[in-house]
C-alpha cells in the first residue's frame, strides 16, 4: 500500500502521469465532460484521510497508463471540491465514475484488485492490449525458444524494469538464466516471485527447469552411464542419471526414452521414480512441448496397456 503525506494525493505511478490529471470545480467541464466526448474519462473522487484510496490510486494510475493515452483519469480531492460528488450522489469513497460523450457511464465504489480494475477500464474503453513487459516477456519467449538464452534474458530483464510485479518476466528471466548456465541467479530470481504464485504454470516450469539442472550438474559425463547399460540393461539406476544427462544435453526423446524403459522393466522401482521424473521433465518443458506430448503419449499406452 502506498502511503503519503497528509493533504497529498496519492503519489502516480511512474509512467502514468501523462494520463493523470487533477482538477477542480471550476475546471470540471472541460476536463472531464469536453474532454469524454474525445475518448474515456474515469473520475476518481478522493480525499487524503481515506486509507483505501490511496490503495486504489497507483492500481487505477497503472492501468490507464497501461491503456497509452486511450483512457484519462482525473482526480478530485472532495474535501477541497464537494460540490460535484455531491451531484452525482457520491456518498463513499473511493468512487470511480467513468464519462463518456458528456456523461456518466458506469462506475464503481471501494478499492479494487488490479484484475477488476483492468476489466473496469475494458468494458468502457476496450481492451487496451498488449502493455511494454507483455510485448517484451513475448518477444523473450520467442528467443529462449530459439536458445537465445542471451537476448532472451535481457528481454525479460527489461520486462521487469517497465513492471517489477511481472510474475511471467520473473519466471522467464529465471528460466532463461537456467538455460544459460546460471542457475544460482535463476534461483535468487525464482525468489523474488511472491508466494501467492508460486502455482503459476509458468514459475512451476522455472523451478523445474533448476531443480534440473541441479540434478544433472552432479553426474559428469554419459558415457560411463552407457557402458553400465551395455553391461547391464537392467541397471536402472545408469538409465535414471543417463536421462537427466540427456535432457541436460537437450536431447528430451532420448530422456523420456530411458526413463519409459525403467518404467517398463519395473514401475515401483524407489516409489515410482522414473513416472515422477517424467512429470518433472513434463512440467520444466511445459504441456505443449513436443516431447512432452511424446511422453504423456507412450506413459499413457504403457498404464491403460
Amino acid at each position: 500500500m502506498s502511503t503519503v503525506a497528509p493533504g497529498l494525493a496519492p503519489a502516480p505511478v511512474p509512467g502514468a502521469a501523462e494520463a493523470v490529471i487533477d482538477t477542480t470545480t471550476q475546471t470540471f467541464t472541460r476536463d472531464v465532460l469536453e474532454e469524454s466526448r474525445k475518448r474515456p474519462v474515469l473520475v476518481d473522487f478522493w480525499a487524503p484521510w481515506c486509507g483505501p484510496c490511496r490503495t486504489l490510486g497507483p492500481i487505477i494510475e497503472k492501468a490507464v497508463a497501461a491503456t497509452k493515452g486511450a483512457v484519462r483519469l482525473v482526480k478530485m480531492n472532495i474535501d477541497d471540491h464537494p460540490s460535484v460528488a455531491g451531484q452525482l450522489g457520491i456518498q463513499s469513497i473511493p468512487a470511480v465514475i467513468a464519462f463518456q460523450n458528456g456523461q456518466p457511464v458506469d462506475g464503481f465504489i471501494g478499492a479494487q484488485p488490479e484484475a477488476q480494475v483492468k476489466a473496469f477500464i475494458d468494458r468502457v474503453a476496450g481492451p487496451a492490449g498488449p502493455s511494454d513487459a507483455e510485448l517484451l516477456v513475448a518477444e523473450g519467449e520467442e528467443l529462449l525458444a530459439a536458445g537465445d538464452t542471451g537476448a532472451a534474458a535481457e528481454h525479460f530483464g527489461a520486462a521487469l524494469k517497465s513492471d517489477p510485479q511481472s510474475v511471467p518476466a520473473a519466471a522467464g528471466l529465471a528460466q532463461a538464466l537456467v538455460a544459460h548456465g546460471d542457475v544460482e541467479r535463476a534461483r535468487q530470481t525464482l525468489a523474488l516471485i511472491p508466494d501467492s504464485a508460486a502455482g503459476d504454470p509458468k514459475v512451476a516450469a522455472a523451478r523445474a527447469q533448476i531443480e534440473l539442472a541441479e540434478q544433472t550438474g552432479k553426474l559428469g559425463e554419459a558415457a560411463p552411464l552407457e557402458a553400465r547399460i551395455a553391461a547391464d540393461p537392467a541397471d536402472l539406476a545408469a538409465r535414471f542419471d543417463l536421462a537427466l544427462l540427456q535432457n541436460g544435453k537437450g536431447d528430451r526423446e532420448a530422456a523420456v526414452d530411458q526413463l519409459l524403459e525403467i518404467f517398463r522393466r519395473n514401475r515401483a522401482w524407489e516409489d515410482e521414480k522414473a513416472r515422477k521424473q517424467l512429470l518433472q521433465f513434463f512440467e520444466a518443458w511445459g504441456p505443449a512441448d513436443e516431447a512432452t506430448l511424446y511422453g504423456r503419449r507412450r506413459l499413457s499406452s504403457m498404464l491403460f496397456s
